[in-house]
């Protein structure tokens, strides 16, 4: 592995040698890093300029002939980024990013979700994805590393989805789908610029029986975004978003013997506990901006009501219900720079409250027993932050930063039959981070160190032993990352490498208690680390043909780690997460509107336990999608068809984290087809 590392630092300087060679002018030849300006680091910078990871996804590869059951598909190129489940509604998106993430059975952890600057992500640190319409979204930034001097708890990555708006002629367009498994799809979006005002209005229907038995999954989305310029200098914007999602029935993870006589198998007691969950949401934001001079002003206010429930594969406490109500607002003025210095800066504010009403009953097969379990959870987050910018002649840029974190847990046990298991938490931390760059025209290299933190969520510190209150033995998860990165241009190539270390102390740990199966607890251990590397390619001919490559080297180790059991995992390998994983897309388009793409995603081998016991084998899956866009008039249609896991591979969509009876696998399907039709009308 050390060989490796060598080879590879090597190569980086060759490449830094290379580049910085080269006269600066070769600038002018097609700087498209330039072009990109990026937002997820709380300041707009071109992406040549920040001293970060970041990649950027268009419209284009989020939309054009995918299938949009998850946010993969989009994203399945981003170096860093791994991500499982597309198949299991009821377990959301498994998303790691450079390993944090990777604990999670339910939802998103260690990762900030935003969409049109308004957080999906919770005060305690939790996200889901469910709500966030792919068919709608134009962009994506994604900020690989911690970034807690810019956003506060969970902050190992940042995912912020840009919706459409109408900066284009009004618009109506419809789109149909269906394939394989029930799947169905049926869309309507209209979007327009009229004068001061734009719209985007986007509703969407889905259904899949799903691949395995007891996998059935319904939703319905709707979208909606609109801006107004009060002034020249004056603009807000008002966004609303509503997701139903009635049904989503959870499979579960099943055992080796189990998978091989049927992989479209459920667990039994999923089937017979009618495991699942159903969920209602609706989320409301307002972003206002202010031209002032030398700098902008932004508000931002949000307020989410979300309505859950769910029922796990067991009796006593086997059915949730959850009633949550989470808003915030947020202050944040951006300079544009002082007096000439070449000196900028970010201050804000985010103020965050999280209320939640959580019931346990017990599941009596499905169906609703006694109440065991009530009690009110509450978390408060406030964070004031520091961003500043100096550019030192033309090529060098230091980046700095500074965020102050307070948190307070507070939980009310209304169920006292069995004790008042009341209490308080609180958590507080300061994450500093500083970048330097270098611009040598055709290339940057930078280099950079930030801090970031993350607390167990409200669902993390349920106590093991059944009763009620929080788990006060759980510690605030903390890491330190050192990145040397590289980013440039070749005339029609745009390339990236970064390689990372990251420290961490009391990294959180999931488990499975036997009496509960399906139910997560966690644990700190006492410190890992996170060496990687990640690197991209691009390259688009004049003719239409294209290439993308990505590739992520990662070694995730526990290096100090004794379970409850008094078992030492030290030296094992973090579990969820592969050593190596890749992407490769070929991609053609022609003038006539004629477009395919074919994708293959690497998947190295993967430990499922703590203890690495159990090794999961390495797939590679291979896609294809074709369409062809034609106009006639005022009207636009285009025609689509797709392939997933076209060479048939078997390999697993999830692999369930020290889930108890080595009950690590969900089968994912075999090839798949599906088929649509976008039809456009432009009424002007």
């Amino acid at each position: 592995m050390s060989d490796l590392r060598n080879k590879l630092l090597a190569f980086a300087s060759l490449v830094l040698l290379i580049v910085g060679s080269r006269d600066v002018a070769a600038q002018q030849q097609a700087d498209a890093l330039d072009e990109i300006v990026v937002t997820a680091t709380r300041m707009e910078t071109a992406l040549r300029h920040t001293a970060r990871s970041i990649s950027v996804v268009s419209k284009e590869r989020i939309q054009n002939a995918t299938q949009q059951l998850a946010l993969d598909e989009a994203l399945a190129g981003v170096p860093g980024l791994y991500m499982q489940n597309r198949y299991n509604f009821a377990q959301d998106l498994r998303i790691s990013l450079r390993g944090f993430g990777a604990r999670s059975s339910f939802g998103i952890r260690g990762i900030r979700v935003f969409v049109d600057d308004i957080p999906e992500t919770l005060p305690d640190g939790q996200a889901q994805v469910d709500s966030i319409d792919i068919g709608s979204a134009s962009r994506i930034e994604v900020l690989r590393g911690p970034a807690s001097s810019l956003f506060g708890n969970a902050s190992g990555g940042v995912i912020s989805v840009t919706s459409e708006l109408g900066n284009t002629e009004p618009f109506v367009e419809g789109r149909l789908a269906g394939g394989d498994y029930g799947y169905r799809k049926l869309q309507l979006k209209s979007a327009g610029d009229l004068r001061r005002f734009d719209y985007l209005v986007n509703l969407s229907g889905q259904e899949l029986d799903g691949y395995r038995e007891h996998s059935r999954a319904e939703s319905t989305l709707l979208n909606s975004k609109f801006g107004f310029d009060i002034t020249g200098n004056d603009r807000l914007v008002l966004s609303f978003n509503h997701s139903d999602q009635p049904v989503a029935d959870d499979p579960g993870g099943i055992n080796a013997a189990q998978a091989a006589v049927d992989r479209r198998s459920a667990r039994a007691q999923n089937v017979d506990f009618d495991a699942g969950e159903e969920l209602s949401q609706q989320r409301m934001g307002l972003v206002y901006n202010r031209k002032l001079p030398g700098g902008s002003l932004m508000l931002r206010n949000y307020y989410v009501w979300r309505d859950f429930a769910n029922k796990l594969p067991f009796v006593g406490g086997g059915a949730v219900d959850l009633e949550r109500f989470f808003y915030g607002l947020g202050v944040q003025y951006v300079s544009a720079g002082l007096a000439n210095s070449g000196l900028s800066f970010t201050v804000g504010l985010d103020v965050d409250r999280q209320d939640d009403d959580r019931l346990r009953f017990d599941n009596n097969m499905g169906n609703l027993g006694d109440l065991v379990f009530e009690q009110n959870e509450r978390v408060n987050s406030s964070g004031i932050y520091l961003q500043a910018s100096y550019r030192m002649a033309d090529r060098w840029a230091l980046r700095a930063g500074l965020r102050y974190d307070d948190l307070e847990y507070d939980v009310r046990d209304d169920f006292l039959i069995d004790g008042n298991d009341s209490g308080k938490l609180g958590f507080n931390e300061l994450s500093p981070s500083l970048g330097l760059s270098f611009d040598s025209g055709p290339a940057t290299l930078f280099v950079s160190y930030s801090r970031s933190f993350e607390t167990p969520t409200t669902t993390e510190l349920a106590n093991p032993d059944g009763s009620g209150g929080f788990n006060a033995a759980l510690e605030a998860q903390t890491a330190d990352n050192v990145e040397l990165g590289l980013r440039g241009t070749a005339s029609s190539l745009v390339y990236e490498l970064a390689i990372f270390r990251i420290d961490l102390q009391n990294e959180l740990i999931p488990f499975e208690l036997a009496g509960q199966p399906g139910r997560t607890f966690f644990a700190n251990a006492g410190s890992s680390t996170r060496t990687g590397v990640e690197s991209s390619l691009g390259w688009t001919a004049d003719n239409g043909f294209g290439v993308g490559l990505s590739y992520t080297w990662s070694d995730f180790t526990f290096d100090d780690f004794v379970d409850d059991n008094g078992n030492d995992f030290a030296g094992n390998r973090l579990p969820g997460v592969p050593e190596h994983f890749g992407y490769l897309s070929l991609s053609y388009a022609t003038e006539n509107g004629f477009s395919a793409l074919a994708e293959a995603v690497y998947t190295g081998s993967v430990y499922a336990n703590n203890s690495n016991a159990t090794r999961v084998a390495s797939h590679v899956v291979t896609n294809l999608r074709v369409g062809y866009e034609f106009s006639s008039g005022r009207w636009r249609v285009q025609p689509y068809i797709g392939i997933n896991n076209l060479l048939e591979e078997e390999y697993n969509s999830n692999i369930r984290i020290n889930a108890f009876g080595a009950r690590f696998f969900e089968p994912a399907p075999e090839r798949n087809y599906y088929a649509g039709v976008v039809v456009g009308f432009e009424p002007r």
